[in-house]
């Protein structure tokens, strides 16, 4: 049985070059790009995604693997899914900054916890979001809305040399406007309720200056901002909701060809 080279290289950059895109994605989205995700799992699965994508997208070009056109062609995919992956990542780290906010003007912010999705130590509030946005993200099954946008995304703009462009790397960076705008709006509720109990406590503290009121308004803003947190907890799916629309179009649109 004779081996042919040329068709050995075709087989592997039909699967391999898709391999690096989807491997890039799962490495930087969320659930999946977590440190708590072990390497293996990630592995497998993206593994187990090209086998899945590739028999349905375009045939990968006719290239040498291991020249220069396929060194840029993996350049491309590799920034292609990190892009993608990336701009999922804001919208669970706007529900980080918005816990980070909360907490530390309900006064738990010296109350700090791992948080296994960014690596790094966060307040608690923070980690209670990131674990409700996570449940949240699961039932509204957006896990396989990212797969069928990373599945349309070989058809949009296919295996080739030519990846994201310089119009769309600025897109990207815009989009970031979102992790601070989505953090303000989540927050916005239970901020402005605590800057009314702190007014009110500088306003006691005038009139009565023998308070002491780090040891009244402590646990009385401890206990509003965990009151506020469950009144607005319903907020919390329509904000995921709309964030998630907004960056699924625009992970269709990042990976759509510049004409």
């Amino acid at each position: 049985m004779a081996i042919n080279p040329a068709d050995i290289s075709a087989f592997l950059s039909a699967y391999l070059w898709p391999f690096f895109r989807i491997a890039a994605l799962v490495g930087a989205a969320p659930l999946l790009g977590t440190q708590s995700v072990p390497m293996r799992v990630r592995i497998s699965l993206a593994l187990a995604l090209t086998a899945v994508i590739v028999p349905v997208i375009p045939a990968a070009p006719a290239a040498d693997l291991f020249g220069a056109t396929g060194v840029v062609i993996t350049v491309q995919q590799v920034l292609i899914g990190l892009a993608m992956g990336f701009s999922l990542q804001l919208v669970f780290g706007a529900f980080v900054f918005a816990g980070q906010l909360i907490g530390t003007t309900m006064g738990l912010g010296f109350a700090s916890l791992n948080d296994p999705v960014t690596g790094v130590v966060v307040p608690t509030v923070s980690q209670f979001y990131t674990v409700m946005v996570t449940l949240l993200f699961l039932a509204l099954n957006g896990h396989l809305v990212l797969i069928e946008v990373l599945a349309d995304s070989f058809h949009s703009l296919p295996v080739g040399a030519r990846g994201l462009s310089a119009t769309g790397l600025w897109e990207l960076v815009g989009w970031a406007s979102h992790f601070f705008s989505g953090a303000v709006l989540i927050a916005l509720p239970a901020l402005a309720a605590l800057l009314v109990v702190n007014i009110g406590f500088g306003v006691v503290t005038r009139a009565a200056p023998q308070i002491n009121v780090f040891a009244v308004g402590f646990p009385v803003t401890l206990m509003l901002g965990l009151l506020v947190m469950w009144i607005t907890l319903p907020s919390v799916l329509p904000q995921l909701n709309a964030l998630l629309e907004d960056v699924f179009v625009f992970l269709r649109h990042l990976v759509q060809p510049e004409i």
